[in-house]
């Protein structure tokens, strides 16, 4: 079976959280035909942890990863840097869904974060690893009501939570913006480019990585064949992490159930003495609004503010020029809501991210081909969901089980969406209708 890898990672805005660190060394493109036990075709959460497991569970097998991009650079280490581990349905107007359901989706989480804990302090990753938890905050009677909604929901788990007021919520955020919050305590806060790069920097012996190589075509089969421009990747069995671009697939059943969903950040440039000192509050938190199309906002401890909001429908899987300066205005307009006292901060860096959500919260988890497995769709919980997917998905091709692998297993398989032209005028009024009900939240 021949697959045609039409739509490929393009730069989509300038990444701050990729662009403040160091420049990475040099990388190494795939050059002529390599032969390998596994190939791993996506260098994001997942395809770096089922590579890194796969490594692990078999030291003598020789395992490849492979990345249109370089590490970090991508829908990794694009997002807001929240590893979640509570409920997050993005499709709830309170983030959460069933009872069962949200335990199994904390179990899933919260093992995501203890496997890359273990990780990053093995290998001393430095990427501002915070457990200080999340925010959520209210700045209307609509996300008042979604915060007691899911105060409720997290009472009836017997999950912990502190409600705060507005002057609570000022005398962290320094913004008078929050009439109410709520601080979750057990989600991680990163730097999601300075992890993803570091976890591809520490991966096992026997897993090679290839970087800048964008594969062009698949031929499955008893051996498997990726090509790329300038080379040939020959392995048995091919594990796909490379989330909203697995959509190209449509013959693995793939095609017409995932929506390539494209959300937005901008991030200041480094506030000065004076500046931090005028917005007062604490010096890095984050939060996650009680509206789920609201604006994310981060304060970094280095000084800088970034915001997140504004969802499109890209079946194209890339951002415009003019889409980034449109959504620029928006995040103008949010910060300048919530920070008043900083009217001369300007956005260094505005960037787009690919999310891969289906309609009905499902995940493409398990062998859909002879030898080709797949950890797709992560449904906006990229650093957590994606991780234990990936990790999960290395241990289910090798027979292995497990509590959390059953968990995962027993998820639902996305759903089919309607055709085209319908589906995308669908989704698109959608999000319009639910950008415009969040009202001040955005």
């Amino acid at each position: 079976m021949q697959l045609q890898c039409n739509f490929l990672p393009q730069d989509d805005g300038h990444c701050g959280w990729y662009e403040t660190l160091p420049p990475p060394p040099p990388s190494t493109p795939l050059r002529g035909t390599v032969q390998a036990d596994w190939v791993v075709l996506g260098a994001g959460l997942a395809g770096l942890a089922a590579a890194r497991r796969l490594g692990e569970l078999q030291p003598d097998a020789s395992v490849v990863l492979i990345d249109a991009k370089r590490v970090g650079f991508g829908a990794a280490g694009r997002n807001s840097g929240f590893m979640v581990d509570l409920p997050h349905d993005l499709t709830s107007h309170s983030y959460t869904s069933s009872h069962e359901a949200d335990h199994k989706i904390i179990r899933l989480s919260r093992g995501a974060i203890d496997y890359t804990r273990e990780i990053v302090q093995r290998h001393g990753i430095d990427c501002d690893w915070r457990e200080q938890g999340k925010l959520h905050g209210a700045a209307n009677a609509r996300g008042m009501h979604a915060l007691e909604s899911f105060a409720k929901g997290l009472s009836a788990l017997g999950e912990p939570y502190r409600l705060l007021s507005a002057e609570d919520m000022k005398a962290v955020t320094g913004s008078d913006f929050y009439q109410a919050g709520l601080h979750a305590p057990g989600c991680v806060l990163v730097q999601p480019a300075a992890l993803t790069r570091g976890l591809g920097q520490n991966l096992p012996e026997n897993v090679r990585l290839f970087e800048d190589s964008p594969v062009l075509k698949i031929e499955t089969g008893q051996v498997h064949s990726l090509t790329t421009a300038q080379g040939f990747i020959k392995a048995p069995r091919l594990v796909l992490a490379n989330n909203a671009y697995a959509a190209n697939f449509g013959q693995l059943g793939l095609k017409g159930r995932l929506l390539p969903i494209y959300t937005y950040a901008s991030m200041t440039r480094q506030l000065t003495a004076e500046e931090l000192a005028r917005l007062g509050g604490e010096d890095s938190w984050g939060l996650i609004p009680a509206d789920p199309l609201g604006s994310t906002v981060r304060r970094l401890g280095n000084g800088r503010i970034c915001v997140r909001n504004s969802f499109t429908y890209n079946p194209r899987v890339q951002a415009s020029a003019a889409t980034l300066q449109r959504v620029k205005q928006a995040h103008r307009r949010s910060f300048d809501n919530r920070f008043p006292m900083l009217p001369n901060v300007e956005f260094e860096y505005t960037w787009g991210g690919a999310l891969c959500i289906s309609r009905n919260s499902g995940s493409v988890f398990g062998e859909i081909a002879p030898g080709v497995f797949s950890a797709v769709c992560c449904n906006g919980l990229g650093l957590t969901r994606s991780t234990i997917a990936g990790k999960l998905i290395a241990e289910y091709a090798l027979g292995m089980d497990s509590d959390l692998l059953s968990i995962m297993l027993e998820q639902p398989k996305p759903c089919s969406n309607p055709p085209e032209p319908f589906l995308g005028l669908g989704v698109r009024s959608a999000l319009a209708w639910k950008e415009w009900t969040a009202g001040v939240e955005l």
